[in-house]
């Protein structure tokens, strides 16, 4: 994919002029109306991918001319310049490869130059890919660069390694329509609409701030305070696309950002949304976020201490330092465009009754916080949220989604070999969690769900992972409503078992149960025959024999079948529950 030529460092802007793109042009990919119209109608003729959240936020972000100077999906010199050194082949500063993963028999069929149809869930058209480009990309070298780190325990590597497809497809775009959008359409700007609206208003010195969460008192005070030092006015955009498992939803989040605008002074801030799928990058993700904002026409971008940073690995380390991400962005400052405004975090000194930079900090401060967890304890028990902490438009807003001692829910999710004793344990596990709670429990058995949920389907790879992805739907929407989904499948394929998890944990926890009983066990409690017959060549594709049984390599919990009986089994999935403080004593 061709780009255009490497800008040089931008020169200083007359003060009542916005920063320029990144690359000197801003990139919009959508055809005129006729033109756009006349490819509709042919695109319905053309190979097709429907596309999945990850690529539809890229995508639209791409169309729009946010992720310029890009044209389309990296093809193979791009993507390897940007995973090595964090830039296209011209030599533009890019830090995260934007690719279009497919499954090898859908690329199978492609060649150079065909065109392939971009399609949103529900079949609609939205652009056309021009293929320059089919390459396999290396997945776990591209963690290591791009993360830092091959631990699954990152989100972003997560997604690399279990829920990308295999082969990368490179080209140019042609934007046929926007995806759709149904909610708070009057903040959902594109560069040009935005740029359109601070020229406007005479807005030039715009600083920018990047959030995923709701913000409280101390955000309000940073936010305050690095507009001010930098005499700019305040852009905050929430990226709402896909963000880290777990946080709250965006229409929440959305909802407490514009409950906060009264509390800043009139004409200073601009809230629009970014429909941004996170990576979690730390440093690299800093980098991109402040390019992106560059695109939107900001002259700052506020970084504070470990920016879009996913938390700890496996070994208990934060992934990134705490200042990783402002030290790349200062070292790309001049070539960048964009001012960098590092900031520390913000902290309540009780005896001044006050905020303050945590670099402003005495020895006599008496310095107050509250964690996520203490949060999410004070909503769920209805105890007192101090009034230093947050405003009280925000916090009513916070207990109207989370009402006080509603249950968590959670997703039981049993995985394992044909006669591994899933279903028998997953019935004993059923009975005792009725013995200590009323909570509606709902059971999504391997063989139920084929009969009704996914008739019609076979047993290639394709169709057993989208077995495992019904299964994974049904139970994230018993689990957003507070419920508990006991989910008993072969599930014999990681990435479809991570694409269920990726699907609960939007909403709630995800507990993955390996029943791992032996192979041989499993033939001999086999009444109906169906290993005898694998073995004979009689039943094709049949997980344990002459089709992989892909073994969770992290689940909550691993456990023999034919190890004790299932009423002792249930009894460890019921200690890991109280463990983790789902289930009461």
């Amino acid at each position: 994919m061709s780009h255009s030529a490497l800008a040089p460092t931008p020169e200083a802007a007359p003060d009542d002029a916005l920063i320029a793109p990144h690359g000197g042009a801003l990139k919009e990919l959508y055809l005129p109306p006729a033109e756009a119209e006349a490819l509709k109608q042919r695109s319905t003729q053309l190979p097709g991918v429907d596309l999945d959240t990850r690529q539809l936020c890229d995508l639209e972000l791409l169309l729009s001319g946010a992720f310029s100077p890009l044209e389309g999906f990296l093809g193979r010199r791009d993507y390897d310049r940007v995973v090595e050194e964090l830039r296209l082949e011209d030599g533009t500063l890019w830090p995260i490869p934007i690719t279009l993963d497919v499954g090898e028999e859908f690329a199978a069929d492609l060649v150079v130059g065909d065109e392939v149809a971009l399609r949103d869930s529900q079949g609609v058209p939205l652009a056309v890919l021009e293929v320059s480009d089919i390459y396999w990309p290396d997945r776990l070298h591209e963690a290591k660069q791009v993360f830092g780190s091959t631990d699954r325990l990152h989100p972003g590597v997560a997604e690399l390694l279990e829920r990308t497809r295999p082969v990368a497809l490179g080209g140019r775009l042609r934007g046929i329509q926007r995806p759709a959008h149904h909610d708070f359409g009057e903040l959902r700007d594109t560069p040009r609409s935005l740029r359109a609206w601070f020229a406007e208003h005479g807005w030039s010195r715009i600083v920018a701030f990047q959030t995923r969460n709701p913000m409280h008192r101390a955000h309000r005070e940073l936010t305050l305070r690095a507009a001010q030092q930098v005499g700019a006015k305040l852009l905050i955009q929430p990226s709402v696309g896909r963000t880290k498992p777990g946080d709250v939803d965006h229409y929440t989040r959305v909802r407490c950002i514009r409950a906060l605008l009264p509390h800043y002074p009139a004409d200073s801030v601009k809230l629009s949304l970014l429909p941004l799928a996170m990576r979690m990058g730390g440093p690299r993700e800093a980098l991109w976020h402040a390019i992106i904002r560059k695109n939107y026409g900001a002259s700052h971008f506020i970084v504070g201490r470990d920016h879009a940073g996913p938390g700890k690995d496996s070994n208990g380390r934060p992934f990134y330092g705490p200042f990783e991400a402002q030290q790349l962005l200062e070292r790309h400052q001049e070539e960048l465009g964009i001012r960098i405004v590092a900031f520390p975090a913000m902290v309540y000194a009780a005896n001044r009754d006050t905020y303050l930079p945590s670099t402003e900090v005495a020895e006599a401060d008496e310095v107050r916080d509250i964690s996520g967890t203490e949060l999410r304890r004070h909503l769920h028990e209805g105890s007192e949220i101090p009034a230093w902490f947050s405003f009280p438009e925000v916090v009513k807003i916070l207990r109207e989604r989370h009402p006080v001692h509603q249950p968590r829910g959670f997703a039981l999710f049993f995985t394992g070999l044909s006669g591994a004793g899933k279903s028998t344990i997953a019935q004993a596990v059923i009975a005792q969690l009725l013995e200590h709670t009323s909570r509606p429990v709902t059971v999504l058995d391997g063989d139920e769900v084929r009969k009704h949920l996914s008739r019609g389907l076979g047993f290639s790879r394709e169709d057993r992972a989208a077995n495992v992805t019904r299964i994974g739907y049904v139970a994230s929407e018993i689990v957003r409503h507070g419920g508990i989904a006991v989910c008993a499948p072969i599930a014999p394929y990681a990435d479809a078992r991570a694409e269920s998890r990726a699907l609960v944990e939007a909403h709630g926890d995800f507990i993955e149960i390996h029943v791992a009983t032996a192979l041989e066990v499993c033939e001999a409690r086999d009444r109906k025959g169906l290993y005898a017959q694998a073995r004979a060549g009689k039943i094709a594709s049949f997980t344990g024999i002459s089709d992989p049984y892909e073994v969770p390599e992290q689940p909550e919990l691993r456990i023999d079948g034919h190890a004790a009986e299932p009423a002792a089994l249930a009894r460890q999935v019921l200690a890991l529950l109280r463990n983790k403080g789902l289930l009461d004593d």
